[in-house]
């Protein structure tokens, strides 16, 4: 338990989120010279890889979930994540047309950030144990909604056709003919994840986990996780920058 006093900054959180962002640059990486440039990877788009994706990814959206108890402003947070979003939406549009991101992950974060922020006195009125519990399971009931139906205890729950055939509701979960996003993440089942997140992180916050996961162990992983955001926003020009520039000399 860490001491009594006001909260105290996560430093094992920090770490971790450092190290997930550090493998988000690695399969951009991996991604660009994939699909943007004559590199053939035959593992990249495999099954295993798509669940480490997955898994990692998950990772850092539960991080996010428990750092909403930190904000001062989850809406105004949200408000300036999901505005960067649509800045990317646009930047993908002009440059890259071909990889359009029209529901991303900043955009997903910004959603839910300020969904987050609207009903945090409505959730805060549920017991933490009851939250996340309760998100897990409407995590895995949704998971493949993409795919058309729900999945309860084993058995596929259909849903109806007209609810694919909406764009509106593709930042929901559900796909439509004709559009598509080079990086997707729904609010379902991405959203439950990140509110279960946000439910434990009353724990976190209260000083409830082991003394150890506040303190520093990895200084250099720490500071990357305190500039997600930044090096999120950066990575991808200078990743595709400097790959042109090595096959432009390369050529």
């Amino acid at each position: 338990m860490k001491p009594l006093g006001g909260p105290q900054r996560v430093h094992l959180m920090d770490e971790l989120r450092g190290a997930l962002i550090l493998y988000v640059v690695i399969y951009h990486l991996l991604y660009d010279l994939a699909v943007l440039f004559p590199v053939g990877i035959p593992w990249m788009f495999s099954p295993w890889m798509n669940r480490c994706r997955d898994i990692l990814t998950g990772g850092l959206i539960l991080i996010s979930g428990i750092s909403c108890n930190y904000s001062r402003n989850n809406l105004r947070r949200g408000l300036r994540t999901f505005a960067l979003g649509l800045g990317l939406t646009v930047a993908t549009g002009l440059i890259m047309p071909g990889q359009l991101i029209i529901f991303g992950i900043l955009h997903f974060f910004g959603a839910m950030m300020m969904l987050y922020g609207l009903c945090q006195p409505a959730l805060e009125r549920i017991p933490a144990p009851v939250g996340a519990v309760g998100c897990g399971g409407l995590f895995f009931l949704t998971w493949p909604v993409y795919g058309g139906y729900l999945m309860l205890f084993g058995q596929r729950i259909y849903l109806p056709d007209f609810l694919y055939r909406q764009p509106l509701l593709f930042p929901l979960g559900f796909s439509c003919p004709g559009i598509s996003s080079a990086d997707y993440y729904p609010l379902m089942p991405w959203g439950f994840l990140f509110l279960a997140g946000a439910f434990l992180g009353r724990y976190v916050k209260a000083g409830a986990l082991p003394e150890l996961c506040y303190r520093r162990h990895l200084p250099v992983l720490g500071w990357l996780g305190r500039h997600t955001m930044a090096i999120y926003l950066m990575h991808q020009p200078v990743i595709f920058g400097v790959l042109t520039l090595l096959f432009a000399a390369g050529a």
